[in-house]
């Protein structure tokens, strides 16, 4: 065998990608003052290979930001954990100690941007300052002079001027602050980064921006996956290799990007995409339709589909029993409904 055939088939050898995220049954729920469980990540099961973009959608309430700080360990009430599993590097972090989830696993094999992360930085710090509290924990052999140097390289890497780590959050603009914070959150290179509504409140300019600093960060190994968390579905389309659905607490539907935006099966995700306004070609024509009702009480036990109050599709038997995913060639979703009956009813909708 050639030196090129070699090399080819030992790039064929990895084919299926290395898990770097695994989560299993999760559960976590908020306790009000009242002692009722409000049950916000209910059985919730993915998993993500490396070098792969997972987007997370659905309306305000669905679980999505419960979710991304479950995935941190982030458990401080009024948020509990209740069951499951959320293996990081081979590693069940339910397992792990508070110290050592922030010593071993946090910065390092996953990371954080939350939601109006805008407003996660320390105004009376420089942003040299959060970098350097950093690498004290997690790289105590380097230097301040070293960590400046690390830190200038990263961001000029990410196109972000050095003089960025002389200056307070309060001198720079939205985007910026934006780029600023995710270019710290991965100064550790981690597997994993969770990104929650990171281009929310951003102006289109800073959304692309943010954007294109994201598949940077892939590109450039700074980090090996991302899962990007929006309500905004047809954002994912440019950014996510796949999308999942959330709906009271559950994943309804789970797909590649271009099947979840023009061709989606779930009626929820189906009645999602209506919704919105959609700019991609092909969708620019569809009516925009509110989805009736509201979601259900999740301090309440659910029997059947979450959604069958809202859908217009729904049967007796949507409303008894545990209803169990599907799974269509690589599409999988929560219905008791096949492929085609669903696509029947959308195409006699739409004549």
């Amino acid at each position: 065998m050639s030196p090129n055939m070699l090399e080819i088939a030992q790039s064929d050898v990895p084919a299926a990608r290395r898990t770097v995220l695994e989560v299993k049954e999760l559960k976590t729920y908020y306790k009000t003052r009242l002692k009722e469980k409000v049950h916000a990540v209910d059985g919730v099961s993915f998993a993500l290979e490396e070098g792969k973009t997972l987007g997370i959608a659905g309306e305000s309430g669905c679980g999505k930001s419960t979710l991304a700080l479950s995935l941190m360990g982030f458990y401080f009430p009024p948020l509990y954990y209740s069951s499951g599993s959320i293996m990081i590097g081979g590693i069940d972090i339910m397992q792990l100690s508070k110290e050592q989830l922030r010593k071993r696993i946090l910065g390092r094999e996953i990371a954080y941007i939350p939601q109006a992360a805008m407003n996660a930085l320390n105004p009376t710090l420089k942003i040299l300052h959060f970098i350097e509290d950093i690498m004290k924990e997690h790289r105590p052999e380097l230097t301040k002079s070293q960590v400046r140097e690390m830190a200038a390289e990263r961001f000029r890497t990410l196109h972000l001027s050095p003089d960025v780590l002389n200056a307070y959050p309060n001198e720079l603009s939205g985007g910026m602050k934006q780029r600023t914070v995710i270019a710290i959150s991965t100064i550790l290179n981690p597997n994993v980064l969770v990104a929650d509504e990171p281009t929310s409140a951003l102006d289109v300019t800073s959304q692309k921006a943010v954007i294109k600093l994201l598949k940077e960060l892939i590109g450039k190994k700074f980090i090996k996956s991302l899962i990007f968390i929006t309500h905004e579905l047809p954002l994912l389309y440019h950014v996510a290799d796949d999308i999942m659905v959330m709906y009271a607490g559950e994943i309804v539907e789970r797909g590649t990007a271009r099947q979840m935006i023009f061709d989606p099966y779930h009626p929820y995700t189906k009645r999602l995409m209506g919704s919105i306004i959609v700019p991609e070609e092909g969708m620019k024509a569809h009516k925009l339709a509110a989805i009736p009702g509201a979601p259900p009480n999740l301090k309440m036990a659910i029997d059947g589909c979450r959604f069958a109050d809202r859908c217009t599709y729904a049967a007796d038997a949507c409303r008894h029993g545990k209803i169990d995913n599907r799974t269509a060639g690589e599409r999988v979703y929560r219905c008791i409904f096949g492929p085609g009956t669903l696509k029947e009813w959308y195409a006699s909708e739409e004549r």
